[in-house]
C-alpha cells in the first residue's frame, strides 16, 4: 500500500472531482490518496462518486479553510 496527496486547492466543482478520478485509475487497490480542497462542495461530491465506483472514504476533516479527504482506492469491478 502506498500513500499519496492530491492538491485540488483553488479548483471548483467538477475539477476536484474529476482529477481525484483521474489519479485513483492511475493507483493499484489498497492504495490511498489524500485529497486537500477549498471548494466545499467536496464533501458531498467526492464521497458519492467514491460509494458509485467502490472506493472507501477512510477520513474527512477540515483544516485551516481546507476540506481534506482520505480516500482507499477500492478493487477494479
Amino acid at each position: 500500500m502506498s500513500r499519496y496527496v492530491l492538491d485540488c486547492r483553488r479548483l471548483l466543482c467538477p475539477m476536484p472531482v474529476i482529477r481525484v478520478q483521474d489519479r485513483i485509475a492511475e493507483l493499484e487497490p489498497g492504495d490511498e490518496l489524500e485529497a486537500v480542497c477549498t471548494d466545499p462542495g467536496v464533501l458531498q461530491d467526492i464521497p458519492a462518486w467514491c460509494r458509485i465506483n467502490a472506493h472507501e472514504v477512510l477520513e474527512v476533516r477540515e483544516e485551516n479553510d481546507e476540506y481534506i479527504l482520505r480516500i482507499r482506492v477500492g478493487e477494479e469491478e
